[in-house]
């Protein structure tokens, strides 16, 4: 690896209120210097032009999919969703489990250019097929002690617990493993990620009877400072909206506990929902695609599922999307962008304990980079309820450096911007 120097980008660093067009010069998988008019101090280094262009701290995904092939068709290759999209690190959510681990360091982990880490799943049995089968994960699927032990005895890779709610679980056996994956996070010391939304409808046939608007008051009583709630923009019931359409009343006192708020973009995003929420003053702290097998255009392996249960609300054909495109909605929907890129970044690295190691950009610290094309025009955004709405401002990846080394926005699921 030779020095490389990134030259006349915007340069954006949320961790240290910096925000100037500069130079960033590149040794190996070091930075050595940011400033004004580097090409003096480095001048046998590769010039790449980033005038016009968005030099950020290496994109974090705080919430994908990838434990390829072993959780059918849902996981998809990490690569593709990581530094083929412009994006340095990714957390995946909810695949691998205390049984499972090793599989994922060894075969999804340790092979992928991106940086792969998790939050590992409550459930014995992980995320398969996206909980396809929800009979799997009912409170006696789950081992408490065996999944603590394996969290802690690999700190490096598993950086929280993911509770998923698996279809109709709140109908089916109530609170019970909300409680088991609380008790999980706590003796772990890690932060849980709670997935409101779509999950929660009751089943066809029996189950406890469900009021919708008291999940989210019964599923934050379990929780830590620190927890995540996650889809906050979902439009189906059980979260952050009531059925009534305003703001869930405890969601503020939930914040103000401690609790933090990730978009997790994925099937679940409203236009409609997200303009309550914000209107209501409630700002995430990260963002996280959300992309899987199912609500992406991806070839499914052979012999997987064709459709999913909660198919009607998951990817209707419309568009796609990646962490860069979900930034560019959060943008239309108004927040400065200074907020976004730290929701994708500085935020995103405290979320998952590793605040000095990534997420920012500065003298002597890790080469991860991220480099964005920032288009102006106008554009068509489309959400999975057919809502659209028109930007004028375009994000889209360019290339990313992970420790240095140089990997261009090539994945065959970024999305193809429409023109208004």
């Amino acid at each position: 690896m030779s020095q490389l120097l990134l030259k006349g980008g915007r340069v954006i660093d949320p961790a240290s209120s910096f925000d100037a067009v500069s130079d960033v010069l590149v040794d190996g998988a070091t930075i050595t210097a940011i400033g004004p008019d580097l090409a003096h101090i480095a001048p046998h280094a590769e010039i790449i032009d980033c005038g016009g262009r968005l030099v950020l701290p290496g994109l974090i995904d705080t919430h994908g999919h990838v434990y390829q092939y072993v959780t059918g068709r849902f996981g998809l290759n990490a690569d593709q969703c990581g530094v083929q999209s412009g994006v340095t690190t990714l957390v995946d959510q909810g695949g691998p489990s205390c049984i499972t681990l090793p599989g994922f360091r060894h075969f999804v982990a340790e092979p992928a250019a991106t940086r792969v880490l998790a939050f590992m799943s409550a459930y014995l049995v992980g995320g398969l097929e996206g909980h396809y089968y929800p009979d799997l994960y009912r409170p006696d699927c789950l081992d408490a002690a065996a999944t603590v032990k394996a969290a802690l005895a690999n700190p490096d890779l598993v950086k929280g617990i993911k509770a998923h709610a698996e279809i109709g679980g709140f109908a089916r056996w109530g609170l019970d493993v909300m409680k088991i994956a609380s008790t999980i996070g706590r003796d772990a010391n890690l932060p849980l990620y709670i997935h409101f939304g779509q999950l929660w409808p009751k089943p066809e046939s029996g189950g406890l009877p469900v009021n919708p608007d008291s999940i989210f008051n019964q599923v934050v009583s379990t929780l830590k400072a620190g927890d995540i709630l996650a889809h906050p923009f979902s439009r189906h019931p059980g979260g952050f909206v009531e059925e009534n359409g305003k703001l869930h009343p405890l969601v503020q006192e939930a914040i103000a506990r401690g609790l933090k708020v990730d978009v997790g973009h994925g099937s679940h995003f409203s236009f409609k929902m997200a303009r309550i929420v914000l209107d209501s003053g409630v700002i995430p702290d990260t963002l996280g695609a959300d992309m899987h097998g199912y609500n992406t255009h991806v070839p499914a392996p052979a012999g997987t599922p064709d459709s999913h249960p909660d198919e009607e609300h998951s990817f209707l054909g419309r568009t796609q999307f990646s962490l860069v495109s979900a930034m560019t909605t959060m943008l239309t929907l108004g927040l400065p962008l200074n907020h976004v890129v730290a929701m994708a970044t500085h935020h995103a690295a405290k979320m998952i304990g590793m605040a000095h190691e990534i997420g920012f950009l500065k003298a002597g610290g890790i080469a991860d980079i991220s480099v964005l094309e920032d288009r102006r025009g106008r554009w068509v955004l489309e959400d999975n309820e057919g809502t659209q709405v028109v930007t004028d401002r375009m994000l889209t990846p360019l290339f990313c450096l992970r420790d240095g080394v140089r990997h261009d926005a090539m994945s065959p699921m970024l999305p193809l911007a429409r023109a208004a």
